[in-house]
């Protein structure tokens, strides 16, 4: 009877450790010294397993019995399998299907044959995938311990990233090669369509954490002569964006200090309804949500610019321009077109809110005196509110000085109309 292998043809012919598929493969790569003949060997191993044509990918549907079955296959016959098939030239779904059917007969609670039928696909493809991706997994980590020629060792990682074959450890091994290769593979990576939103997702992030110096290095340059895009009276804060433009709970309440937020909030105030308004500066997922670009926007702009007298045209420019090269989603392609310039206006709205909203923090929670901020913040709190910019600062700032009059009638009159945050 004819086998019906499961992985390319050019990894079934490598020679050990290159075609082992048991979990003591790590223990004989630990062992198997680094030389340029080995690394070779690994690279070319690497070319095999990617040797067979990409399979359009076809979803996957598991049902909650699918799962549950799986788990059980992972936990009770995932030793025998590895038994009967250790290496990737014995790997075939007639094996994957016997040993399933032996551990079907003997399970408890008992594996019906129809169920198990029904989920062969499913199950092959699965396996197969999670072999390939532990032994990819278990080759690009032994190549990232010493690499020799560190531009093949790139062009293989990135290769690897592009079909989706342990992209998460393809990409940490390009960050650890750095500048120049890795580095370039990665900035490849991010553009290319190819590969999977969440591989280039972990790619931007390895490549900020490699470019952060140039960032840093850039916001140690004075800000003189450039032209800057925050009121005056933000510039002097010296509180950074990398602590979220928080105000020390600690500091004291000073006419200096009273009059600083005040001119911040009246700087900041709006005049309009916000109709973009300003994201929470701290973000929770909730289930399997995604993170929002604008997170990354914001990294690569805090390294840039990381004090408010550092918000200047030239350096959001840069920075937009940086963000493009990373291919963050949503941002603007070319620096100087109209949709730059809204992109730039947005974010100097969400610094300003930011800033804002730190204010009202630091007013409500660490200022007890309630004569220093009556009836002035109240006033401004309510037209924040009023125009939905940072308003559940705004409204926490008036909950907190719940005791004041002005406070209460404030809270009262945007109940009235609706306004208060849900």
């Amino acid at each position: 009877m004819t086998a019906h292998h499961l992985l390319p043809a050019d990894m079934r012919r490598l020679p050990l450790p290159w075609n082992d598929l048991t979990p003591e493969r790590k223990l004989a790569l630990e062992e198997l010294a680094h030389t340029e003949a080995t690394e070779q060997a690994a690279l070319e191993a690497l070319a095999a397993a990617l040797s067979a044509p990409q399979a359009s990918p076809v979803p996957r549907v598991w049902s909650d019995e699918s799962w549950e079955l799986f788990d059980r296959i992972r936990h009770e016959a995932g030793y025998r399998l590895a038994q009967v098939m250790p290496t990737a030239d014995r790997f075939t779904r007639e094996g994957i299907s016997d040993v399933l059917r032996e551990w079907a007969g003997t399970a408890r609670p008992p594996v019906p044959t129809w169920w198990l039928d029904a989920q062969l696909d499913l199950i092959v493809e699965v396996l197969t995938d999670q072999a390939l991706e532990g032994w990819a997994h278990d080759v690009l980590r032994w190549l990232q311990q010493k690499p020799y020629d560190e531009a093949g060792v790139a062009a293989a990682a990135e290769r690897c990233v592009e079909n989706g074959l342990a992209s998460r450890d393809a990409v940490n091994l390009l960050r650890a090669l750095g500048t120049p290769h890795g580095e370039q593979a990665l900035l490849r990576v991010v553009q290319d369509d190819r590969a999977s939103e969440d591989s280039r997702s972990q790619a931007r992030d390895a490549l900020v954490w490699l470019r952060r110096p140039g960032y840093e290095a850039r916001a140690q340059q004075p800000a003189q002569g450039e032209h800057p895009l925050l009121p005056p009276a933000l510039r002097d804060l010296p509180y950074s964006w990398a602590t979220g433009f928080q105000w020390p709970a600690q500091l004291p309440e000073t006419a200096d200090n009273i009059a600083r937020a005040r001119a911040i909030l009246e700087a900041c105030a709006p005049t309009a309804p916000e109709p973009d308004p300003v994201p929470a500066p701290s973000w929770h997922s909730y289930e399997d949500e995604e993170p929002p670009a604008w997170l990354e926007v914001r990294s690569v702009l805090r390294d840039f610019m990381p004090y408010a007298h550092l918000v200047t045209e030239e350096r959001m420019t840069e920075a937009t321009r940086e963000c493009a090269l990373l291919n963050i989603p949503g941002v603007p392609g070319n620096p100087d077109s109209e949709e730059a310039a809204r992109f730039a206006r947005r974010w100097v709205t969400w610094i300003s809110g930011w800033i804002a909203g730190e204010v009202f923090t630091w007013l409500g929670m660490c200022v007890d005196d309630d004569t220093l901020v009556t009836p002035w913040a109240m006033e401004l709190a309510e037209r924040y509110a009023r125009f939905g910019f940072v308003p559940d600062r705004a409204v926490s700032m008036l909950n907190w000085h719940d005791t004041v009059p002005s406070s209460r009638e404030a809270l009262a009159r945007l109940a009235a109309e609706g306004r208060l945050p849900p």
